[in-house]
């Protein structure tokens, strides 16, 4: 039999998979040798649709495939036993795991993501799927528990607690009642390490959940995941009914006599709601707003009663450990944090998509090694890590280690796992609004000095980007972002201020730039920027001015043009379509 996978992640289907995965079907009906299965996202995103063939034990990757390359595939792979050259991701490499992009990635969390059909228990079930679970239950809960402390497995939403502890404090809390809880509410921009995993891999998070509800005596769990996440949610429903069908949950688990119900959450994609506070609220019909802690989740959680809450990515490492033992699983990360962590990489980089990493890589590792380097030979500037909450490490720190405490020192952190690099053509200043233009959106307003503290510094920095900012305003920055980082109730407000701190910290000189000087080098921030046409080199062939949307350009045919800066949008059309670099882009508002 010949395997064919076709990658339908969402990343998959936005990129034309399903027209790809339906002709394929169409093939198979004249060919009982073939079977057509659907996929998750296999990490390298920017390559998708990709296609895979099992065939002969080898395995061949193809990539960007259209639906006409699909017959040719069946009749040059499958029947006449030839490579389509053209389609593999070089000449080379006939399997993508080959290329650099995977060599320094050890895949744990993502495992099975790629390789088995997510809506097909079966296929769990034959590369051990729910043998960690057997396991489990013939153990003790404490020995478990000793297991994932001794693994050193932190907790892979950001925070980084021990695993093993937290564990322990829902086992040792006394209730009749209890609850396991999964965060699957994923809502950092460029984050979505939680969704490929649950798209493709649902099982190995439900697997984690049940044993969980075994070490902590819960019978009850709940996934909470945002409705934005329609691909994700229906192959839960479809696991979790599977997993029913197998006796995997509900009563008598493999004669054990425990019982385990898992049921899922949907939330409204409120960014708050990934704190567990605010999410148990949710999960109770309530607003989605933080609570004080203390009291923990752990001793008071879902409707007053002890819960256990760990992200998707924990859940997912917690299989593997038990599988193979907390010394492997510690081999792999640092002395404190064993394991891996995968990030979504984006922005300026050459390979983007998922990756997973031993924790203590280096960035320079994954940029250069995993990333391809960066885009047309530009300089790499800073890399923006942990989402709107973290913070931008520079240039000079790419040799940083990627673990929790060293980000911590160089003033960003781990996050949930959100990875974007930039390049030269990057306005800090304008990344810093960014980020906390999205903050001020998710705030849910339930103190002051997030709900007024955030919108006063996106003010500020909106002035400084439009070229009316004082020296003084750089001063209001960095008192008001301490305010607001030491006054705010809960971690959205406390770590909101982080791109505007790492930011003047390590770039203060483009602040100045733009305050003082009126100037962005970056040419991002639009009102700091003039674009002029130069006398000596303009021809007056007239193109610009009939390119220019706004009728700001003024001139007659074989004369230099000008542009009224008056009508200008700066759009840069004209800086684009002028054949004789006659265009020049001056800073500063007064030119």
């Amino acid at each position: 039999m010949i395997r064919i996978t076709i990658g339908m992640g969402s990343c998959g289907i936005a990129a034309g998979a399903e027209e790809i995965y339906d002709t394929f079907l169409e093939h198979s009906k004249k060919n009982n040798d073939i079977e057509i299965v659907k996929v998750g996202c296999i990490g390298i995103c920017q390559y998708e649709p990709l296609v895979e063939i099992y065939k002969d034990n080898e395995r061949t990757t193809y990539i960007n495939v259209k639906a006409e390359d699909v017959s040719n595939i069946i009749e040059e792979h499958v029947i006449y036993h030839n490579i389509v050259s053209k389609l593999l991701i070089e000449e080379k490499y006939k399997n993508i795991t080959e290329v650099a992009y995977y060599k320094k990635q050890i895949r744990i969390a993502l495992r099975n993501c790629g390789i088995i059909n997510p809506e097909n228990i079966d296929e769990y079930i034959k590369i051990n799927g729910y043998k960690g679970l057997s396991e489990a239950l013939s153990k003790k809960p404490n020995d478990i528990i000793d297991e994932l402390k001794n693994s050193n497995l932190r907790g892979r939403g950001g925070a980084g607690f021990s695993t093993g502890k937290k564990w322990e404090l829902a086992n040792l809390s006394k209730s009749e009642v209890k609850y396991v809880c999964c965060n699957a509410d994923e809502g950092d921009p460029g984050s979505f390490m939680d969704r490929a995993i649950l798209e493709g891999d649902p099982h190995s998070v439900i697997e984690a959940m049940i044993i969980a509800g075994f070490v902590t005596n819960s019978n009850q769990g709940y996934i909470y995941v945002r409705a934005e996440y329609p691909l994700a949610i229906k192959r839960l429903e479809i696991a979790i009914e599977q997993a029913y069908s197998k006796q995997f949950l509900g009563t008598n688990i493999l004669g054990t006599g425990f019982c385990f119900d898992l049921s899922l959450r949907l939330g409204s994609g409120a960014f708050v709601c990934g704190e567990e506070t605010a999410l148990i609220s949710s999960i109770e019909g309530k607003r989605g707003e933080p609570k004080v802690r203390p009291p923990f989740p752990t001793d008071k959680g879902i409707f007053s009663r002890p819960t256990l809450i760990n992200n998707v990515e924990t859940y997912a490492n917690i299989v593997p450990i038990i599988l193979n033992g907390s010394k492997w699983f510690k081999s792999i990360g640092t002395n404190v944090s064993g394991g891996t962590k995968v990030f979504a990489l984006s922005g300026k980089i050459v390979n983007t998509g998922l990756i997973e990493i031993p924790i203590g890589s280096s960035l320079k590792e994954i940029i250069y090694d995993i990333g391809g380097g960066i885009p047309n030979n530009k300089k790499f500037k800073a890399a923006q890590i942990g989402g709107p909450s973290g913070g931008c490490i520079p240039g000079k720190y790419i040799d940083i280690t990627i673990d929790y405490e060293t980000l911590i020192e160089a003033g960003a952190m781990m996050g949930s796992g959100g990875l974007i690099i930039m390049d030269e053509d990057t306005c800090m200043v304008d990344i810093a609004k960014f980020f906390l233009d999205f903050t001020v959106d998710e705030s849910c307003g339930q103190c002051i000095p997030c709900r007024i503290g955030t919108q006063k510094l996106l003010e500020i920095l909106k002035k400084i980007t439009d070229g009316l900012g004082k020296e003084t305003d750089l001063h209001e920055l960095k008192d008001l972002s301490a305010h607001v980082r030491d006054t705010s109730f809960c971690g959205l407000g406390y770590s909101a201020p982080n791109p505007i701190l790492s930011t003047i910290l390590h770039f203060e000189n483009e602040y100045i730039e733009h305050v003082k000087d009126k100037n962005c080098k970056a040419r991002n921030c639009k009102n700091l920027m003039k674009y002029i046409i130069e006398e000596s080199k303009c021809i007056g062939c007239g193109i610009c001015l009939k390119e220019c949307p706004v009728n700001a350009i003024e001139g007659v045919v074989k004369t230099p043009h000008i542009i009224d800066q008056s009508k200008c949008i700066k759009c840069g059309i004209c800086f684009e379509k002028c054949k004789f670099d006659a265009i020049e882009i001056a800073g500063g508002i007064d030119g």
